[in-house]
């Protein structure tokens, strides 16, 4: 029977760029000289690292950063910003952003409910970060596909491991 993936994965060489890029801009830039102000990725955490020295320069660092990234065709979405701004020694502060990777288990309710009020013979079942839909024929699971890029269309979705 044919199946395929859908996952929620980011690129992290984008995402890489995205903050090397930032980072750069931070150094050369006339407000940031002087201060503390730095983006860090923090690869093996899965997650980005803005010091500041106060709460305003964390806006102006999160801006950089946001549109660095929107260049690298990395969707803000996969961002999940810390709500707490922790303080670091001195007048320092930091905020952290996670980086989301996989399919959480609210958002795979969600995908498999939309599958089963399809009518669309397709199986949808959740198992490690990702959803695998099942059918008897490609084209019912293409249908399927198209169904969940319309109805998550704020989602970064993407498709893989397909099996014919």
């Amino acid at each position: 029977m044919p199946s395929i993936d859908t996952v929620l994965e980011p690129n992290m060489v984008k995402i890489k760029n995205g903050v090397e890029n930032s980072a750069k801009e931070i150094g050369t830039r006339f407000d940031f000289k002087g201060t503390s102000a730095k983006v860090e990725l923090k690869e093996k955490d899965k997650a980005i690292e803005v010091v500041g020295d106060s709460d305003f320069q964390l806006e102006q660092v999160e801006q950089v950063l946001y549109a660095k990234l929107t260049k690298q065709d990395v969707v803000i979405t996969f961002l999940e910003k810390n709500e707490k701004i922790e303080k670091l020694g001195g007048d320092k502060v930091k905020q952290v952003y996670k980086i989301k990777d996989g399919i959480e288990a609210d958002l795979a309710k969600k995908i498999t409910a939309a599958v089963k009020n399809s009518k669309i013979k397709v199986q949808a079942a959740f198992q490690d970060g990702k959803v695998r839909l099942t059918g008897k024929s490609i084209d019912d699971i293409q249908q399927t596909m198209a169904l969940i890029r319309k109805e998550f269309h704020d989602v970064p979705l993407s498709f893989d491991n397909q099996r014919a």
